[in-house]
């Protein structure tokens, strides 16, 4: 599966992610899009989209997506260590379209 990490999201959640093909916004160069921009740029070419922007859903129609989102409660790595192997889960789990937010 293909995956993007959004800007605010941890870099080392990557090697969790290691049986999946991940990028981030930074790497591809879509540091600088808005949220709606990078939602379109990512649409098709992945198939999942991890933020920690919790806002998201309030600023975007997220309807009609085939791109899955899973939101993490934070930016702290420190914090997503410990439930990595939940945030896997997640992205195994995830469907074309899916809206998630992990809490804990």
């Amino acid at each position: 599966m293909r995956v993007l990490l959004d800007q605010g999201t941890p870099v080392p959640l990557r090697r969790a992610l290691a049986l999946h093909e991940v990028s981030t916004a930074f790497e591809l160069g879509w540091s600088d899009l808005e949220n709606g921009d990078l939602l379109r740029a990512a649409e098709g070419r992945f198939e999942v989209f991890v933020t920690t922007d919790q806002n998201l859903r309030y600023q975007q129609n997220l309807s009609g997506r085939q791109l899955a989102i899973l939101v993490l409660p934070t930016t702290n790595w420190f914090e997503i260590q410990r439930p990595q192997d939940e945030v896997t889960a997640a992205v195994n789990s995830m469907r074309p379209g899916e809206y998630r937010e992990l809490h804990w």
